[in-house]
């Protein structure tokens, strides 16, 4: 017998649809925005002097997110940082479905209560379609993370993909699962 697993913040967002179909005056349920993707990134700039670096940045992503990161490669060459196009910069991992909303729950439920002196997000991160990007300073508030084991402090980059028209839409959705935004 298989029980099919579903994540906690999934029925949470069922349960919320309703509710924000109409506080936003969306008439059709299927318009109601909803959370399409997370996507997580490390850049390190400094693999272009040593690889080694990118390799331990790729093995921290790959325990945050549960999922095997690509590496992003440089789009063009710049000489003043010693930058040739293609060479490895950074690493990401694209959550959907079941991984983005486990992920979601980690990052509010258990990671963000472990930033120090945190006040908040800001409001003003959504890009004007509806999607969200923050950063955070050290990867080391993920609890998956050995603190013994970490080389070196590195920023990690998370984008929430919905499928809002616009910023109000996307916040009033994150507001719903509860996302800690600066008053």
């Amino acid at each position: 017998m298989t029980d099919k697993y579903i994540p906690r913040l999934y029925t949470h967002y069922k349960d919320l649809v309703p509710a924000l179909k109409s506080e936003l005056g969306v008439k059709n349920v299927h318009n109601v925005p909803k959370l399409e993707k997370i996507v997580v990134n490390i850049g390190q700039g400094q693999a272009v002097q040593n690889i080694k670096i990118l390799d331990a940045a790729i093995r921290d992503l790959e325990v945050i997110t549960g999922q095997k990161p690509i590496k992003t490669r440089a789009k063009k060459s710049i000489a003043g940082f010693k930058l040739r196009e293609g060479m490895p910069i950074g690493a990401s991992v694209t959550l959907r479905r079941q991984h983005m909303y486990e992920f979601l729950d980690r990052l509010i439920n258990v990671a963000i209560p472990r930033i120090r002196d945190f006040r908040g997000f800001s409001p003003k991160a959504f890009d004007g379609r509806g999607n969200y990007s923050l950063g955070v300073k050290e990867q080391i508030i993920f609890p998956e993370i050995d603190y013994d084991k970490v080389d070196r402090i590195r920023g990690v980059g998370i984008t929430f993909v919905t499928s809002a028209e616009n910023d109000v839409q996307a916040k009033a959705l994150l507001d719903k699962f509860g996302f800690p935004f600066r008053k």
